[in-house]
């Protein structure tokens, strides 16, 4: 049934060659392991996985990074980043490089996460809780700003074309001079999203996370299985 929902809510339109293609992730968020004090302890864990990885790999294999280098993404065209760590100099240079080159990127960058962790604050195993990517946005030419006066709580979002996603304190983008002579954005749903052309690569970017909160509130899971869906294609 979980196949089914998945593949409804996002067919690869015909894309067959590339269906089971790996798509990275890389992300703070206990996406593709459980929180756990070691992976060891999240591997033996018999809790079902996160609805998004089920989601994901019910149309492709999804292999997990902890570093951007050409060794990584080298031969890759697709890239998921979800509230990921700050990245070091030589990963932004990386980034940068592999996304001009063709590269595909969907990323979530939160300015404010509101899911819950079972790390205290300051341990390195906790999710990223402030997103920290200045230097590679505004190479893209945008800027990621929050509102801290906006109320909390989980609402939606219309995305277009019949389908929102689930935010919580999101950010919204500002498109700023200064970046890459090769690079173009747009803006849409209430500048929650963004939409670049980079070189020969692209990105979409969405102010927020909350998408991935495990317990549904102000959307279902399918919903929430439909919105992440949508925005895959839209990317990739």
């Amino acid at each position: 049934m979980l196949a089914l929902l998945g593949a409804a809510a996002w067919s690869l339109h015909g894309r067959k060659s590339e269906a089971h293609a790996s798509l990275l992730l890389f992300s703070s968020l206990p996406i593709y392991w459980a929180e756990a004090p070691d992976i060891a302890t999240a591997l033996k864990r018999d809790e079902q996985p996160h609805w998004a990885r089920r989601a994901i790999e019910a149309q492709r294999a999804l292999r997990p990074i902890d570093t951007l280098d050409a060794a990584t993404l080298g031969g890759r065209r697709d890239l998921l980043m979800i509230q990921p760590r700050p990245l070091s100099p030589d990963e932004n240079v990386a980034l940068d490089a592999w996304v001009a080159g063709g590269g595909h990127l969907l990323l979530f960058a939160d300015p404010a996460l509101t899911a819950q962790s079972a790390f205290a604050l300051g341990d390195r195993r906790r999710p990223q809780d402030l997103v920290l990517l200045s230097p590679i946005l505004a190479r893209w030419g945008l800027r990621l700003e929050f509102d801290a006066g906006q109320a909390p709580g989980e609402h939606s979002v219309a995305l277009g074309d019949g389908v929102a996603i689930a935010v919580n304190l999101p950010g919204r983008f500002v498109v700023v001079p200064g970046g890459r002579q090769d690079s173009s954005c747009r803006l849409g749903a209430k500048a929650l999203m963004a939409e670049c052309r980079i070189g020969r690569g692209k990105i979409v970017a969405l102010a927020d996370a909350a998408l991935f909160e495990p317990t549904p509130d102000a959307m279902s899971e399918a919903e929430r299985r439909t919105a992440l869906g949508s925005l895959l294609r839209r990317a990739f």
